[in-house]
């Protein structure tokens, strides 16, 4: 038994100065000082983000000379062209804008590409082209409140108040405390006469007095606007009405043809317009959510 402990021991030993003599690192290859590459993923990525980010900065006309260069390095994707009719919706260049909206009708990017429709439409005074938009673009993405907002922002706008409730209260409930949910929902209380709610509302989330008066006076402008549609409506039906009543005009004759039974002859191009061409002079109060 001596004999294998002293065995044991010369083993030891002779691991423990393996172990010293082997405490420098040693390395399969040579360090690098210089900073990793991104990957060409990671570089495209970062790139759209800083597209958004000088959107949410208000630089539109930035981000579309950025669009332009970031198709020219990258290539085309949905999420570049939605990015780019964004920013041609907030520079003006609305047909534009449509054209890369509507294309863009299914995928990830279908939502916000409705939302944007829905948005122009409103600014056109398109109604109910501005309510379909914003709907699907609520079915799309349920949870979004900033489009549960601007749809129901949409209806109070139309004067469908009591459709107007249920996105407006979907939108703060989703989002407790946030300003703009509870404006929009104080202004829906405040079209319907329920000032106790409004101003329930505006304490709860600690409303300043200059956005309580923006409620005040979106409201006014709302109520202006129903009332001018719901004032023009009835003339415009009667005017319709009067029309198609109205007996066809004489066609001119030459001498030589034989008189015919008067029947319907109204040219189309005079045919009474469209309401959307009757009244898209009449009204262009286009109120912003608070």
């Amino acid at each position: 038994m001596p004999g294998l402990r002293s065995t044991c021991l010369l083993l030891a030993f002779a691991a423990a100065t393996t172990g010293c003599a082997s405490s420098s690192p040693k390395y399969l290859r040579a360090p690098s000082l210089a900073e990793p590459t991104p990957a060409p993923q990671d570089s495209r990525n970062a790139y759209l983000e800083l597209i958004e980010r000088m959107q949410q900065q208000g630089a539109w006309y930035a981000s579309l000379a950025h669009v332009d260069a970031f198709r020219q390095r990258y290539g085309d994707s949905p999420a570049l062209r939605l990015l780019q009719a964004d920013a041609l919706r907030q520079t003006g260049q609305i047909d534009a804008a449509i054209t890369l909206y509507r294309g863009l009708d299914s995928g990830a990017q279908a939502a916000a590409a409705a939302h944007g429709l829905g948005l122009i439409a409103a600014g056109r005074d398109q109604d109910e082209a501005s309510e379909q938009a914003l709907a699907r673009a609520t079915q799309l993405q349920p949870l979004n409140t900033d489009y549960l907002g601007d749809l129901g922002y949409a209806r109070l706008r139309a004067g469908r108040y009591e459709q107007a409730r249920e996105p407006l209260a979907k939108a703060l409930e989703l989002s407790p405390g946030n300003a703009k949910a509870t404006a929009n929902l104080a202004l829906w209380a405040v079209l319907r006469g329920d000032a106790a709610t409004a101003e329930r509302l505006a304490q709860q989330a600690s409303l300043g007095a200059d956005t309580r008066r923006s409620i005040e006076q979106q409201a006014q402008q709302i109520r202006a606007r129903v009332q001018q549609r719901q004032a023009s409506a009835p003339a415009a039906a009667t005017s319709a009405t009067a029309e198609r009543n109205a007996p066809p005009t004489p066609r001119p004759q030459l001498a030589a043809e034989p008189r015919r039974e008067a029947r319907d002859t109204r040219d189309p191009a005079r045919l009474p317009p469209s309401m959307l061409e009757r009244f898209s002079t009449s009204d262009h109060a286009t109120g912003s959510t608070p």
